[in-house]
């Protein structure tokens, strides 16, 4: 293993195959500011949209190509004279710019939904590589259904693109049908038999129909590919992309398997993350890993204790390497007496022996209809403690799950 991290480009598509997702549409300007983010939070490219698609993804494209100058702009487009020509005016303003074309190559997509031929789909992807070269030397192409495809044609095509100027081959797993052991073999593979491979960088594009998307990315990566296609909060077509926060801090923390760097800035994710969900009125899911809201929040009493002696028994990172703030002892019914200490003695709280039992129980018995005990509830339970007042039915043992400790 190399002493130095390999670089991995991080391809961020979040304003194309993430908006394009129902619930997440985005505007003009908030596709301009999502970019602005996007910048500062350092991803080497910004897919800013499919140009042909509309009126709006035009010119979204081409504002987000004016004023953002340090990333690469992608546009989007099929293997068409229309789209490339549409992508490439959309692209003009941009400082570095990238088209990226692409046609599906797998045999169902071929005969079920294009209703052509091989020999077809080949002739036109060498004329597409070839248009988008003439408006930039930064060209990707994109086997779409790629790890559906039979392998001999996929080469082929491959083969093809490089040799017809595609700097980047994007092989994706658009269905979300792969798993990690299989997409490492199939990268592996296509790179040892296409003679022209070294001249491109390959590239993952994994949806996350099983759930797998970040573990496809990664295990790629020991296929040999450099660029990883992904967006923020994981959003995309169905069941999404492959999550740029999971992805980055996967090679972050696991640098002993993952041995990889990104010029991602971490501490800028979470706000990423929130800005994305107040454009788009989406939520983020509360038990989402790195930016949900429980991320670093401990209720079980045997969590709270570990993390009261030391974060690392609970903890594989720190809340503020993603931009979260720091963890959270939730008051529960799962809680235990130390962390229900703890928030007494933060809120200038001291609490004897028998009024830290008193308290505590008090606790338990609410969380038993509460999902949390705030502040304000906990300062009542302590006064009622201390004026002799139980906040409790009589003869109501709290056994805390055994999380006392």
């Amino acid at each position: 293993m190399s002493d130095t991290p390999t670089h991995v480009v991080i391809f961020d598509t979040t304003l194309r195959d993430g908006e394009q997702a129902p619930g997440f549409s985005m505007d003009v300007p908030s596709k301009l500011n999502l970019a602005r983010a996007l910048d500062a939070l350092g991803v080497d490219i910004i897919e800013a949209g499919f140009p042909i698609a509309s009126p709006a993804d035009s010119e979204a494209t081409r504002q987000v190509a004016r004023e953002i100058r340090r990333p690469v702009i992608a546009a989007l487009a099929r293997c068409r004279q229309q789209d490339i020509e549409e992508a490439a005016r959309a692209l003009e303003p941009a400082e570095r710019r990238r088209i990226h074309t692409f046609l599906a190559t797998s045999d169902l997509h071929i005969e079920r939904k294009l209703h052509t031929t091989r020999e077809a789909v080949l002739e036109a992807i060498v004329a597409g590589v070839r248009r988008a070269r003439q408006f930039t030397d930064d060209v990707e192409f994109s086997a779409e259904d790629a790890t559906r495809s039979d392998r001999d044609f996929l080469c082929r095509v491959v083969e093809a693109a490089i040799e017809n100027g595609a700097t980047t081959v994007n092989l994706p797993d658009t269905v979300g049908y792969g798993v990690p052991d299989e997409t490492r073999e199939f990268f592996a593979e296509i790179r040892r038999r296409v003679p022209n491979a070294d001249k491109a960088v390959f590239s993952t594009h994994c949806h996350d129909d099983l759930g797998l998307a970040v573990a496809n990315s990664l295990a790629a990566l020991d296929g040999g590919v450099r660029q990883i296609e992904c967006t923020i909060n994981g959003i995309g077509e169905r069941a999404g992309n492959a999550s740029l926060e999971e992805l980055v801090m996967a090679m972050r923390v696991r640098q002993d398997r993952l041995p990889y760097e990104t010029t991602i800035n971490s501490e800028l994710l979470f706000d990423t993350s929130q800005l994305l969900s107040r454009l788009t009125a989406e939520p983020v899911q509360s038990n989402k890993a790195i930016v949900g809201r429980n991320a670093f929040a401990h209720e079980a009493g045997i969590h709270q204790d570990g993390m009261l002696k030391d974060k690392r028994t609970y903890e594989i990172m720190r809340p503020q390497d993603v931009g979260q703030t720091a963890e959270q002892l939730v008051l529960g019914r799962h809680s235990g007496r130390h962390a229900v200490q703890r928030r007494c003695e933060q809120l200038g709280i001291v609490l004897t022996t028998d009024e830290l039992a008193l308290v505590y129980h008090a606790v338990i018995t609410m969380g038993e209809n509460r999902k949390a005990i705030a502040d304000n509830d906990l300062r009542r339970m302590v006064e009622r403690t201390r004026s002799g007042e139980r906040s409790d039915a009589p003869g109501h043992e709290a056994v805390g799950h055994g999380h006392g400790a």
